[in-house]
């Protein structure tokens, strides 16, 4: 049969569409391109461009972090002497004050004084934001985009002449006067938040003939402004503005000056192609229809979100991405790098998407950060090798919190796990050699130096936790190893076990040694996995950490059937008993993959449901509770993260394609309405590169179209209702005899393509 794959752009119900004024900064049209970010939203009096620039970061540090103490060894001995308020004080208390923190950049208002209506829309094929405001008997007309590839965002508004004013707007941070300290901490939780906390050098406005622009010094090296120029061609006011930055040099302001006169006499339309060639080439690289059409959506309109958000050559999502809240608040969590899932599962789904250049993002700033990296190690845990804080800025410094997460030393293992993933799914041996192995031998290092022989002759940490159980009660360090721990470790020396027996080294036998030390995972006589060997969860509660084993580092093979399956199968039957009453929404996305991995679709599928509809803003955004008030979980705040998006779209892939155990499994976890009515994939990526697409309807599967990166050998299960496989190549058609659900092997050369059906 001939394969017809599908157009690969989101269609037309894709798109964010509002027919009403967006009214909170956290429902607004977002435009991003990995380093500038815009929200549009307003009545119209005003309209709102609030901006955001990925890289602007008041770094400077909390005393305490600065400490002599401020180190393991100090939390060991306040631990054991069960000093909960000197923990608090030393560790934790720091993350109050006001920096280090994520800094807004500021914002364009259009005021178009008392308008009628204001509608809405987004169009995600080419990253276009098109809005109508009524006023009167008039109509302006305004579209926006930030352009794909150029530091800088364009506006074009038709009937301009219906604004009353246009303006650049800095942010309302504290104005330092003389012999005042660089910031006043105002301890109210209300004000500790606000940005006037941040106390700077009065802001500097400046025109020039067609440019205007402020700059903001702040407390350190750092400055930046936003410039804006503007030109009437033919009817309508066009705009460009960038956000500059003494990031980018000496010259930073001329230079952006420039670029923003060159945009102008080049013109919206020039400017405009160029951009929807980048997202048309963004779209190309993978493709899902789906039956139920609102999940569907929510792939693709977090794919969106994921392409505005994270870049090559740009800094990788925080928590907010480049969409730091507008409302006079410091955002949510100061917008920090948070390595205890946070930034995990924001980087789980880029690879099977097919988005490598736009992921290689945290890649790459986590092998830049090595030095910061074994810098800490030496400092915090007096060890040889490399950790990185598990919450810290911008440029890898820690901002404390509760320390049994915020500085918990088996968090750096799962930054590990996106350097083994990056080389499976891209078979880069190179890479493999160069950056994967070192990076994951030097985290053992540091390991290593805490991990010590107990009476049973297995290795244990001094402290061990489990994120967030226990919150920051003396309860939370529990009795070493937890399983979140202990799996993040198992993980760890098992990994480099197998990357050193591919590349040869005689050092598999040090991680093989290591890996048989460390005691096995603490399960009940239930079968359900434990938090620690001595305690199981009593109590629903947001983070799955416990059980991590199943899902993200698939220390179970579900597909194996017997003890693995009986684990997995008890610990979600156990989640469900416990129920989701302190649930937030990674919970939801997270359960999903559990089922996904059981095989269970429609259960995969209603916890997508249930997050999407419950604790998603209408834009799409992740607001973590039930701020709906709709009784689904006990949290009703709407502090906007993006990782639960990314990790909806992770478990939409799992559901339609799996190869986490070297082996590609078709529709493994869809709802039997999927694959009654219809769906399909195209272009999703597997291990060593594979390019995989698959198409499923009325039950049966019709094909799987496989494209090899690198030559290499392949194994499939035989997902087709047939015991006879034919496969298609270019020159030839083979026929493979294999019992359904049973799997078989092709060998591919670089390059080369084949079509697999049922007889």
């Amino acid at each position: 049969m001939d394969i017809k794959k599908e157009y690969k752009v989101p269609k037309s119900y894709c798109n964010l569409n509002f027919d009403e004024p967006i009214l909170n900064w956290d429902e607004a049209i977002p435009l991003g391109n990995g380093l500038t970010g815009c929200l549009i939203w307003g009545n119209g009096s005003p309209l709102n461009f609030s901006l955001d620039r990925g890289d602007l970061w008041d770094k400077r540090p909390a005393n305490e972090t600065l400490r002599d103490d401020f180190n393991y060894k100090k939390l060991i001995e306040l631990v054991e002497n069960k000093d909960q308020q000197g923990i608090r004080d030393l560790f934790d208390n720091c993350y109050n004050k006001p920096t280090p923190t994520k800094i807004p950049a500021g914002k364009i208002i259009l005021d178009y004084g008392n308008v009628i209506n204001i509608s809405s829309h987004l169009n995600l094929e080419n990253a276009v934001t098109d809005i109508s405001v009524i006023k009167e008997e008039e109509t302006s007309n305004i579209k926006s985009f930030i352009h794909a590839t150029k530091k800088i965002g364009l506006i074009t508004i038709s009937n301009y002449e219906m604004v009353k004013e246009l303006k650049i707007v800095a942010p309302k941070f504290g104005v330092k006067c003389e012999k005042q300290d660089a910031y006043e901490y105002r301890n109210e939780d209300k004000l500790h938040r606000s940005l006037k906390n941040l106390v700077y050098p009065e802001v500097k406005l400046y025109e020039e003939e067609d440019l205007r622009w402020f700059v903001q010094k702040t407390e350190e090296d750092l400055e930046y402004g936003i410039i804006l120029g503007q030109k009437v061609i033919s009817d309508d006011l066009y705009i460009v503005y960038s956000i500059g930055s003494s990031i980018d040099g000496e010259n930073w302001l001329e230079d952006h000056k420039n670029n923003i006169r060159e945009a102008l006499e080049s013109g919206y339309d020039i400017m405009l192609a160029d951009h929807k060639n980048w997202w048309k080439k963004f779209w190309g690289k993978s493709s899902i229809n789906l039956y139920d059409k609102e999940l569907e959506r929510m792939w693709y309109l977090t794919n969106y979100l994921f392409g505005s958000c994270s870049r090559k050559n740009a800094p990788p999502m925080p928590l907010q991405g480049v969409w730091t809240a507008d409302n006079g608040e410091l955002p949510p969590w100061k917008g920090d790098y948070h390595n205890d899932l946070n930034t995990q599962l924001s980087y789980l789904h880029y690879l099977k998407a097919n988005h490598i250049e736009e992921g290689e993002s945290f890649i790459d700033f986590l092998w830049n950060l090595v030095p910061e990296g074994k810098e800490f190690a030496k400092k915090f845990f007096d060890a040889d090798g490399l950790c990185l804080p598990a919450v810290m800025t911008i440029d890898g410094k820690p901002l404390g919190g509760w320390p049994m997460y915020s500085l918990n030393l088996t968090n750096q293992i799962w930054l590990c796990q996106f350097f083994q993933r990056h080389w499976e799914y891209t078979g880069d041996d190179e890479f493999l050699e160069n950056k994967a192995y070192p990076y994951l031998k030097e985290t053992a290092k540091c390991m290593l130096r805490w991990l010590k022989p107990g009476k049973d002759g297995k290795l244990y940490l001094p402290l061990s936790s489990s994120p967030e159980i226990h919150d920051d009660e003396l309860e939370a360090w529990l009795t070493p190893n937890s399983n979140y721990d202990l799996s993040l470790l198992r993980y760890l020396f098992s990994t480099l076990y197998t990357m050193a027996d591919v590349l040869e080294y005689d050092e598999k036998s040090l991680w093989k040694e290591k890996l048989e030390l460390l005691p096995e995972l603490a399960v009940n006589e239930n079968n359900v996995l434990m938090l620690s060997q001595d305690e199981s969860l009593k109590e629903s509660h947001r983070h799955h950490g416990h059980a991590m084993a199943i899902y993200p580092l698939d220390l179970f093979n579900y597909n194996l059937g017997g003890r693995d399956k009986k684990i997995i199968d008890s610990t979600i039957e156990d989640l469900e008993k416990l129920g989701k009453g302190f649930w937030v929404g990674f919970s939801f996305t997270w359960m999903s993959k559990f089922y996904s991995r059981q095989g269970n679709g429609d259960a995969a599928a209603f916890q997508l449901k249930l997050f999407w509809e419950n604790l998603c803003s209408e834009n799409g955004f992740h607001l973590n509770g039930d701020y709906k008030s709709k009784g689904l979980t006990n949290w009703h705040y709407r502090p906007f993260t993006l990782e639960s998006n990314m990790c909806a779209a992770d478990s939409i892939q799992e559901m339609l394609l799996q190869t986490f155990d070297k082996v590609i499994r078709v529709f493994p976890a869809i709802p039997y309405e999927w694959k009654k009515n219809g769906a399909s994939f195209n272009d999703f990526r597997g291990m060593k590169g594979i390019l995989i697409s698959a198409s499923i309807i009325n039950d049966k599967v019709e094909y799987i179209h496989l494209k090899a990166d690198k030559e290499g050998e392949y194994t499939i299960q035989n997902k087709f209702d047939s015991d006879c496989i034919i496969i298609k190549k270019e020159h030839n058609i083979e026929k493979i005899n294999c019992n359904v659900g049973m799997n078989f092997k092709i060998n591919l050369m670089k390059e080369e393509e084949c079509t697999i059906i049922a007889k």
